[in-house]
């Protein structure tokens, strides 16, 4: 676990937390884990290109997605 990323969540995250995933961004990965879990808690960690692809994919063939991701 890295300290030092800052860590966000999604505006529609519920206020106590449990319904939700953090993410932490760095030039080059991106970094999701679970809220549930008390931190440091185990990580997803994606290459920031194969992000790129995946949120393109959702604009592309999701435009509710879309306005969810623009919005968050």
């Amino acid at each position: 676990m890295n300290d030092e990323l800052k860590w966000f969540k999604a505006s529609y995250s519920d206020g106590e937390g449990g319904a939700c995933l953090e993410v932490a961004v760095t030039p080059t990965v991106i970094h999701i884990r679970d809220t549930k879990l008390a931190a440091p808690g185990p990580e997803l960690k994606v290459p920031a290109s194969a992000w790129a692809a995946f949120v393109s994919v959702l604009y592309e063939r999701c435009p509710c997605a879309a306005q969810a991701l623009d919005g968050a």
